[in-house]
């Protein structure tokens, strides 16, 4: 017994994955920049939660003083450039290319100011307001992340809504 077997709209599937597929790493992209955005945001306003204390000459452990705050506060907490592989997109938010600063009459890098106050040092108590920062706002710039590809996704979806 011969049978016959025929399916439509197939064809406007097919063109809609394809559509999907071309677009991903665009859409990837935005997404992640919202992402990176919310971080960068929060990461600026757990600076302002820096604590200090005057520098008061060579002690064991001390707080950051106004003046490396300051530093950190004027500092552009910039967004990396993207790293796309095919439909994976990655990125980094800090001080990295932040550049230089004068603290006590001397240049010093903006990232190793950063990074001490972050840290800590032999002689500065460490506050990690990059952690601090990272751990407040993880869950809400994932969810814009995740509504940003989600539109996109459903803005393609409906072009092809009415070749199925």
């Amino acid at each position: 017994m011969a049978m016959e077997m025929s399916a439509e709209g197939l064809d406007g599937i097919g063109e809609m994955l394809g559509a999907l597929e071309e677009q991903a790493e665009g859409v990837a992209a935005r997404g992640l920049y919202e992402g990176a955005g919310i971080m960068a945001s929060a990461i600026v306003q757990a600076a302002q939660g820096i604590q200090t204390e005057k520098f008061q000459g060579k002690r064991d452990s001390r707080k950051p003083s106004p003046e490396e705050k300051e530093i950190v506060l004027g500092a552009a907490v910039g967004i990396a450039k993207f790293e796309k592989n095919g439909s994976e997109v990655n990125t980094s938010v800090g001080y990295q290319n932040a550049g230089y600063a004068e603290l006590a009459g001397k240049m010093v890098a903006v990232p190793k100011v950063v990074n001490a106050i972050n840290s800590g040092t032999s002689f500065m108590k460490k506050q990690p307001f990059v952690r601090k920062a990272r751990t407040k706002a993880t869950a809400k710039a994932t969810a814009a992340i995740r509504q940003s590809i989600e539109a996109a996704f459903d803005e393609i979806g409906r072009k092809y809504q009415g070749s199925t």
